[in-house]
């Protein structure tokens, strides 16, 4: 179903790794919010994108991952829909993942950009995983990845270890939070890094592959 006044282009992006023994029919409803959302009758249906240079969502069974670069029109309403796909997604992950969301503002345009006023845009980073642990540990990958780039325009690699058991502390506390009432498994650590949460700002280039 076409939404022709929808505030908002929304483009999903993500690879997330599966269990082996997903198949295409479980995929199929977990992920029923985003199709039904574009008004498809399947997955199948609604598995392609707005733009036809984009993948779409695609399920590969050689490599066992939901590949997701896939655009479609709506409004803040879509946002419920993320949440109540990343919760049925969680069962059928085989680690943790980011999937990130950018909404394009439909109202903004170049004219809006050159009188300096600003967009509507927004940008989420949403985190799935097969327990609360496999997720803390993807958004503290992501995280230690962000910091370590940004930082290595200044200092050496070889400095920043003091910056990630930072980091690993920060994680390891708010682990140590949910564990009082959760079974999560062993906590975030490691060499590697991630942020989640949302954030505004320019405009972000889409995802083409």
């Amino acid at each position: 179903m076409a939404r022709y006044n929808a505030a908002y282009e929304i483009h999903v992006h993500g690879l997330v790794p599966l269990q082996p023994e997903v198949g295409l029919d479980q995929l199929q409803d977990a992920l029923r919010p985003l199709w039904q959302y574009a008004g498809a009758t399947s997955l199948e249906d609604g598995a392609t994108s707005s733009y036809p240079e984009e993948p779409g969502i695609r399920f590969n069974p050689e490599e066992r991952t939901l590949q997701m670069c896939w655009t479609v029109s709506g409004d803040d309403d879509f946002r419920q829909s993320l949440d109540e796909m990343c919760m049925s997604l969680n069962e059928l992950t085989a680690a943790g993942a980011p999937i990130e969301v950018t909404f394009y503002d439909n109202d903004f345009d170049e004219e809006d950009d050159s009188r300096g006023e600003d967009s509507r845009d927004d940008f989420v980073m949403l985190f799935v995983g097969p327990t609360p642990a496999d997720i803390m540990q993807a958004q503290r990958d992501m995280l230690v990845n962000d910091v370590i780039h940004l930082m290595e325009r200044h200092f050496d690699g070889a400095e920043l270890s003091g910056v990630v058991n930072e980091i690993d502390k920060l994680f390891s506390d708010r682990f140590d939070n949910l564990v009082n009432s959760l079974d999560l498994g062993r906590p975030p650590r490691g060499p590697n890094g991630g942020h989640g949460g949302g954030g505004h700002g320019g405009r972000k280039p889409r995802h083409l592959h």
